[in-house]
């Protein structure tokens, strides 16, 4: 008989019991060639829960980790993280999406859905107004991503108005987080959007194609709805990243449709898929049924016949553990993966902290790092030869149609977003996670925190 454990020991970390919600002591393991988080709650017993998928993945995603980016804090250390969230000095990480919930009313009864939506109340268009400074002045001046949800916000009555106020805040851009519903059935409120193209994009709640899928995910068939909303706004030329929840099971067999899909309609820029996460109105949990990062990124490979591959992924700098992320560029017809070219995590200096991919900054940023004195000139020279085989000098001299035209045509970004719930919890994760709902009481606390402890 083997004396051995079944699992090779990883590291240590700091979990969260499911049932108590107390901090507990837990270690990442390795088992099977996959990654779980085994802890033990001394009132509920020893807990095991896969984080990832793809051992390997997992084990060398830190080549890709950077300094995270300051901001400024508004809670001290007292009870621990993540009970101080708000954000106090212990996170690691500033506001890349500053998340505003402007209403807790819904068109929708999702099943999935994490913030229990349904009948409730708007945010004052002065309270939002008061939300937006503490955002700016949280980030020193520079907010970049400002994600307007809820709810559905375009029940908001206000929704035009909150979205000309965000831009005359100069936040770098905006999403409308939505259902599509409104955007389905209301071509003049679609119309109205359009004014906002350039630094805008409609961050579309996307599940797959069949009907079986919605009902489970989303409480009813919204297929033909779906299609309907993204003619709408294909048509007035808006951008739009689909948000695909994906739950094993349901419908992990539509990932690669999805991809194919997105990639061809000329103004879908991207696809973010996120694993279902068990916080919200989610009721009875199935933990057979949780898919990970690496799960996702798999799927792409398999189902599209390794066009896109695992290997074309990187973890995003800014939150290794949680984010994978592949950008594509158009080669004549097809569109190739940005890493097939270029190995990433040599030029991290020159990647910043932030969902936002901007090519102009990008190609200011290696400019500026090519002409400096340290050993790493003549990499970023050459990075920036291979660049500008993608986004060449003539980009900057276009006009802010035609970069937003050039980039719709040309650029493709799938990302898969991980949030944390009470059963993956992983402090080290949790102190990265860049995604912040900004609340009333001007506080910013990390998407996941929020969900599992902090909403009211």
């Amino acid at each position: 008989m083997s004396n051995q454990k079944d699992y090779q020991f990883i590291e240590y970390t700091t979990s969260l019991c499911p049932i108590c919600l107390k901090r507990v002591d837990a270690k990442i393991i390795l088992k099977d060639n996959k990654i779980f988080v085994l802890k033990h709650c001394f009132e509920h017993g020893e807990q095991e829960e896969i984080l990832e998928e793809n051992a390997e993945y997992y084990l060398k995603r830190m080549q890709y980790t950077k300094p995270g980016s300051v901001s400024k804090t508004q809670t001290l250390r007292k009870n621990n993280c993540p009970f101080d969230c708000g954000l106090c000095p212990d996170h690691e990480q500033h506001t890349c999406i500053g998340l505003i919930e402007v209403t807790k009313d819904c068109d929708l009864k999702c099943p999935t859905c994490y913030a229990n939506s349904g009948n409730g109340s708007y945010l004052s268009l002065k309270k939002i107004d008061e939300m937006l400074d503490f955002f700016l002045d949280s980030e020193f001046g520079n907010a970049e991503i400002l994600q307007i949800s809820g709810g559905e916000p375009t029940t908001h009555p206000q929704i035009i108005e909150i979205i000309k106020l965000a831009r005359k805040k100069k936040i770098k851009y905006v999403m409308l987080n939505t259902n599509g519903l409104r955007i389905a059935d209301d071509e003049d409120f679609v119309k109205e959007l359009s004014q906002f193209v350039g630094g805008f994009e409609i961050y579309f709640q996307f599940d797959g194609f069949n009907e079986d899928t919605y009902k489970h995910l989303r409480g009813r068939d919204l297929s033909e709805v779906k299609m309907r909303a993204i003619e709408n706004l294909t048509k007035y030329k808006i951008p739009i990243t689909l948000v695909s929840t994906i739950e094993k099971g349901i419908n992990d067999q539509e990932i690669g449709k999805i991809v194919e899909f997105g990639i061809n309609i000329k103004y879908i820029r991207g696809i973010n898929f996120q694993p279902v996460a068990f916080f919200g109105r989610l009721g009875t949990v199935n933990k057979k049924n949780r898919i990970t990062i690496t799960g996702i990124i798999q799927e792409i490979e398999k189902q599209m016949n390794g066009m896109i591959g695992v290997n074309d992924f990187i973890p995003l700098p800014c939150n290794v553990d949680r984010v994978a992320i592949s950008y594509l560029y158009r080669v004549k017809d097809d569109f190739i993966p940005l890493t097939r070219n270029l190995d990433i995590k040599n030029y991290l200096p020159v990647i910043r902290n932030t969902f936002k991919f901007d090519p102009e900054d990008f190609l200011k940023d290696l400019v500026k790092n090519t002409m400096c004195s340290s050993g790493n000139c003549c990499n970023y020279l050459n990075l920036l030869k291979k660049f500008k085989k993608i986004i060449p000098d003539s980009y900057l001299l276009k006009s802010k149609e035609e970069k937003i035209e050039y980039v719709s045509e040309n650029t493709f970004r799938i990302s898969v977003t991980s949030f944390v719930d009470a059963y993956n919890f992983d402090m080290k994760s949790m102190k990265k996670e860049c995604v912040h709902v900004i609340t009333p009481d001007l506080k910013k606390i990390p998407f996941s925190s929020y969900n599992i402890l902090h909403r009211k």
